[in-house]
């Protein structure tokens, strides 16, 4: 056999052909083929009869079965809510449950239910006599206010003292305090939302103080403690009625401070006769008169 054709030989040994055998067909050549060696020989005689004669798979379990589902995460317990600082938001059942003005004001002095309270330097709740006949209502604290823990020192409540010396009243006489006890930043008008906040405290006062006749100083205590949106202006001077201990008769007139501010002989007269009508009322009424 000759060179090429002998090495071809040589390789087909190699790969287990052990020969050439004629096919069916013209021409057609099947190799016949034997165990290699090289692929047997380093498997124990066990293994290549476990390899022999282990069964055919299936085909519809060869392929491996798909992932089961995972379960869905369990759901993440709900947080309980702590309950609310009683010192930050005094409850309800302790402002209604407070007999005395002291008592009122130790138990809401560290209220900070709106934000007027973070940025407060004194807690502003009320003086004057606690069983006072006159209630005087303002809108809220200002710097001199804040700085000192007492309602109306600065320049409008200097004047409110010569108004109230013109009456022949004074501090010692009446109760005064404010819609809401915290300084609003700037001396803005308080929002509805603090005004509500410090509503149930006023009301409570009220109900401590059981004033004859509330006189409110502006359009602030008008709009948020009996719910009056008409303008001061048109409606000063004129008796309301707040529906609490029975009713209790309302005198609206000017601020202070808007007398500062607009300090003509009209609005002072205007406030003059508002005050004057108010202690003429109270005189009526400690008379026995309705």
């Amino acid at each position: 056999m000759t060179g090429p054709f002998r090495s071809w030989r040589d390789a087909l040994h190699d790969l287990g052909v052990m020969g050439l055998v004629p096919g069916s067909g013209a021409g057609e050549i099947v190799l016949e083929k034997q165990h290699s060696p090289i692929l047997t020989q380093s498997l124990p005689e066990v293994e290549q009869e476990k390899i022999s004669t282990a069964p055919a798979v299936p085909d519809a379990l060869a392929a491996a079965p798909p992932p089961a589902a995972a379960d869905p995460p369990a759901p993440a317990p709900a947080p309980v809510a702590a309950p609310p600082d009683p010192v930050a938001f005094p409850p309800p059942e302790r402002v209604a449950g407070a007999a005395s003005l002291a008592d009122l004001e130790a138990g809401v002095r560290g209220c900070l239910a709106c934000p007027l309270g973070c940025g407060r330097i004194r807690f502003v709740f009320g003086e004057g006599d606690p069983g006072a006949r006159m209630l005087f209502i303002g809108e809220g604290p200002g710097r001199d206010e804040d700085l000192s823990g007492r309602p109306f020192v600065g320049k409008a409540g200097e004047l409110l003292d010569r108004m109230l010396a013109a009456i022949e009243l004074d501090r010692s006489r009446i109760y005064i305090t404010n819609i809401v006890k915290c300084r609003p930043p700037d001396n803005r008008t308080p929002t509805p939302a603090e005004a509500q906040r410090c509503l149930p405290y006023l009301k409570r006062q009220i109900e401590l103080v059981r004033p004859r006749v509330i006189v409110t100083l502006g359009a602030t205590p008008l709009r948020e403690l009996l719910g009056i949106q008409t303008g001061i202006t048109r409606i000063r001077g004129q008796w309301q009625r707040l529906d609490l201990l029975g009713g209790i008769p309302v005198l609206p007139t000017f601020h202070p401070a808007y007398v500062l501010r607009q300090y003509t002989q009209e609005v002072r007269r205007a406030v003059w006769s508002d005050l004057v009508a108010a202690r003429k009322w109270l005189d009526d009424a400690e008379a026995g008169q309705p």
